[in-house]
This record gives C-alpha cells, sequence and structure tokens, in this order.
C-alpha cells in the first residue's frame, strides 16, 4: 500500500503535535508526560476511526482542541463547589454547613506553613492538640473539659468505647435512632463492644423503666436527641434531671447525645427551638456529644464536653488518635467557634445562620432580580415562573419545621415533558458551577434560599445548552 493510500500516513507524529504553539501551551499547564498521554490517547481513537473510515478527515485543530478538553477533563477536581438549590440547608449529600470566611482563612493558614499543632510554644514541649480548642468550647458550655474527634458518630463510639465496653448502657426504645448511610445506634453501640439495653416503648417510656433495667452490668444511661425525626400524640419522655438524678444515685454516668447541636436559642432568632450542651450539663449531665459541621456551622467533627475525669478517660482510649482530626479542621473549628464570643454578629458572619434566618421577602426579591435573565436564556425552551415554596434545614436537623422561602419553577414546552425536564436538570448540572435543583410535580425547582452569589449564578447562563 502507498503512503498515499494509507490512510494512517495521514496521522501527525506526536513530535511534530509537539511544537505547535497551541500543545506548548498545554505542556506549560499540565505538564510534557500528561500531554504526551492524551496526545497518543486521541490518536489512537483516530486510528481506530480510520480503520473503519479511511476516508475521515484529519482535522488537526479538532485533535488539539479534543487534546486540550481530555486533559481539562482529567485535571479537573472531584470535589467541585456548586449552587445547592434543593431546598435544604445542611444537605449531607452536598456538604453540610460552608465555613464563614474567617475559619475559610484560619484553614489557608496553617495549610500555607508548618504551625504548632502539638507543640507549646510556651514551654517548648509536646502539646495536645485539643487544647486549640479546649478553652473556646468550655468557656461556650460550661463543660469542665472537651475533646473533638471526626464526626459525631465517631464522638458516640468512642464514648461508649471508653465508658460501656462489655457492660450494659440503658436506652429508651423511641431514641434508637438511625442517621444518614444507615447507621443506627444499636450498631454503633455494638461495634464499640456495649450491650444494647432497651427500655420502654417507641411512644412512651417512664422513670420506673431506666429504674428498673440497672444492674451490676449497668455502665452508663443514655439518652439520645431525636434530632432527625419526631413523634407526636400520646407519649412519654423522661426528663433529662431525672435521668442525671437516677444514674448519679446508682454511681453511674448520664450521658447525652445532641446529634446536631446548637450553641445559640435558636428560638432568639425566629428559629424552632433545639437544646445545647449547656442546658444538658447544666441539668446534670456527665458528658454531651453533638456535631460541628450541622447547626453549629463549622467543620465535620464531633464535640465530647463534660467531666473532667471522663473526658480523660476518652482521651487515654487508643481508638482517640485513630479518630483525631488534623491541623485543617482544628483551624476551621476554631475560627467558627470564636464567632459565638459576638453573638450579636453571628447571623451576619456565621452562613448557616445567615440562611436559615434569611427572610422571603428578601428571597423574593432575589427571584425577581434574576428571572429575566433565566427567561430569556431558557424562552424556546421553558416557562420560567417564581413560586412561594418551604426550605428544609436538613441533615437531621429540626426534621418537621419549615422555613417560608421561594423558587424558580421551569416547566418544559415540549410534549415529552418528562425527557425534557430531566435533559434541563442535567444542563444545569453540566454548567461550570453546578447547579443542584430538585424535580417536583412536573417541574424543576430551584429553592433560592442558597443562592448569595447571584452574580455567579447568572453569568454562566450563557454556558448553558438546554
Amino acid at each position: 500500500m502507498t503512503e498515499s493510500a494509507n490512510p494512517f500516513a495521514r496521522l501527525p507524529s506526536v513530535d511534530s503535535l509537539l511544537v505547535q504553539p497551541e500543545i506548548a501551551s498545554l505542556k506549560q499547564r499540565y505538564g510534557h508526560t500528561a500531554v504526551v498521554a492524551s496526545l497518543r490517547h486521541r490518536l489512537a481513537a483516530l486510528r481506530e476511526a480510520l480503520s473503519s473510515q479511511p476516508d475521515l478527515e484529519c482535522d488537526l485543530g479538532k485533535l488539539i482542541s479534543d487534546c486540550s478538553q481530555h486533559l481539562a477533563n482529567q485535571f479537573k477536581p472531584s470535589l467541585q463547589p456548586l449552587f445547592n438549590l434543593t431546598g435544604t440547608v445542611l444537605h449531607t449529600n452536598l456538604g453540610r454547613a460552608w465555613l464563614a470566611e474567617e475559619a475559610v482563612q484560619a484553614v489557608l493558614a496553617v495549610l500555607a506553613s508548618p504551625c504548632n499543632l502539638e507543640y507549646d510554644l510556651e514551654t517548648a514541649r509536646r502539646g495536645d492538640r485539643d487544647d486549640h480548642i479546649d478553652g473556646l468550647v468550655r468557656e461556650l458550655t460550661g463543660a469542665e473539659a472537651a475533646t473533638v474527634v471526626n464526626n459525631n458518630a465517631a464522638a458516640v463510639f468512642l464514648l461508649l468505647n471508653s465508658l460501656a465496653i462489655r457492660k450494659e448502657v440503658i436506652v429508651s426504645r423511641g431514641e434508637l435512632i438511625e442517621i444518614g448511610g444507615a447507621f443506627r445506634i444499636p450498631d454503633i453501640m455494638s461495634r464499640a463492644g456495649a450491650k444494647l439495653r432497651e427500655v420502654g416503648t417507641t411512644n412512651r417510656t417512664h422513670l420506673k423503666d431506666y429504674t428498673e433495667a440497672i444492674s451490676p452490668r449497668t455502665a452508663l444511661i443514655m439518652k439520645v436527641h431525636r434530632s432527625n425525626y419526631a413523634i407526636e400524640g400520646f407519649t412519654a419522655s423522661v426528663a433529662e434531671e431525672k435521668l442525671a438524678e437516677l444514674a448519679h444515685e446508682k454511681a453511674l454516668p448520664f450521658v447525652e447525645d445532641l446529634g446536631s447541636g446548637t450553641l445559640i436559642d435558636l428560638s432568639a432568632y425566629g428559629l424552632p427551638k433545639e437544646p445545647t450542651p449547656q442546658q444538658a450539663l447544666a441539668k446534670g449531665t456527665d458528658l454531651v456529644s453533638f456535631s460541628g459541621d450541622k447547626l453549629l456551622g463549622g467543620p465535620q467533627v464531633g464535640i465530647l464536653v463534660g467531666r473532667k475525669a471522663l473526658i480523660a478517660k476518652l482521651k487515654r482510649n487508643p481508638l482517640k488518635r485513630a479518630l483525631r482530626v488534623d491541623k485543617m479542621t482544628l483551624a476551621a473549628l476554631e475560627a467558627t467557634l470564636s464567632l459565638y464570643r459576638s453573638p450579636e454578629l453571628l447571623a451576619r458572619q456565621l452562613p448557616t445562620l445567615r440562611l436559615l434566618t434569611r427572610t422571603q421577602e428578601d428571597i423574593q426579591g432575589l427571584g425577581q432580580r434574576i428571572l429575566p435573565t433565566v427567561q430569556s436564556t431558557l424562552n424556546d425552551h421553558a416557562e420560567v415562573s417564581i413560586a412561594s415554596c418551604r426550605s428544609q434545614i436538613g441533615s437531621g436537623s429540626l426534621p418537621v419545621d419549615l422555613l417560608p422561602s421561594a423558587c424558580l419553577v421551569i416547566v418544559p414546552k415540549a410534549k415529552a415533558k418528562g425527557k425534557s425536564l430531566n435533559r434541563l436538570a442535567n444542563a444545569f448540572r453540566d454548567l461550570p458551577i453546578p447547579v443542584i435543583g430538585r424535580l417536583e410535580d412536573g417541574a424543576l425547582r430551584f429553592d433560592l434560599r442558597c443562592l448569595e452569589d447571584e452574580t455567579s449564578f447568572v453569568d454562566q447562563l450563557k454556558a448553558l445548552i438546554p
């Protein structure tokens, strides 16, 4: 076969491509190795195409463009910022709370240089990484001591493994909750080496149920806050003061898992009231665990506060090292907790509280501002309007309480509305900053409560391909 008859002869060599100015630019950005690998990948695809279509033209510009796109996709981070317009503020799948600017800057500071993570600058000796947050947490909660691990499930696990291994833990049947990812309190308890002792019924548990369950094998009494569901109607539960009194009478610790956790009275901001660690400790609770990345508005951590002797026992457990947090998490947590020293500024500085307290009027106004651009962008494909809706807090926090909000309602004009709806949702997810909404009643809905950067949202609509 002559060279002219050989379709593969029309393909450029890798060496000839590497001297192209566009490829040189790609090498500066991605490196020689990655660019060569990408070129070979594209040339192999062309060879395969030519084997079945010998007359296929080899477009050098398209080859380079495809190589550029391939490299961009390859080097694109898996974790991406996005617009959470689902209507769930603390969305577990979308990262829960986002950090205050002060916390972001604190993380960047410790990332960019060595830091005193476990080094005492005063004594020049090894320090304890918990020291960076211990004083702040004690100040804010009134606890004798505190420690932190990588999430609240880990906090409960460490607590049980340290205080109740091979012994019984008394819990009301109505508090045996399941948290995200199908993790259940009984399963965590079993893995921690403790034995569950259920008392009461799903809807009613009395003090005598706890009293009758106490035996020489009892390690502690535990209360679990039902932060992700509610039981209403014919119900009964035992107050923390009574349980603490019973536990102490029997020389047992009384511990409480608050789940989502908050350090402020949310009702002061017009939100439903949630129990705080301060209140739990004041009622006689010996140890309290709660999350950092839910209502608290910080990074993912599990915080344990309470009696100094019990915290010390937890910290002596070898599991504490396996569950410890890194310097970035500690920096973000310290900065977040510091914001609580200025409660009058909290609703402005803390994103979680700012979003939860946003008024419907403010959200409606945002909708009116961006509506014309969205309508213009989707004019040939969908009808766009604004409607009232209700946001939820999310991540197992205040499950039955909804917040008045406003949303964009996008209804396809095409006859095959189901396919058109999915196509629209996919198009918004394919934007440079993906937009995530929810499909409901034949429409794509974007709850605007969590949209703060409206400029970036509007500017990228020109890249939308419905």
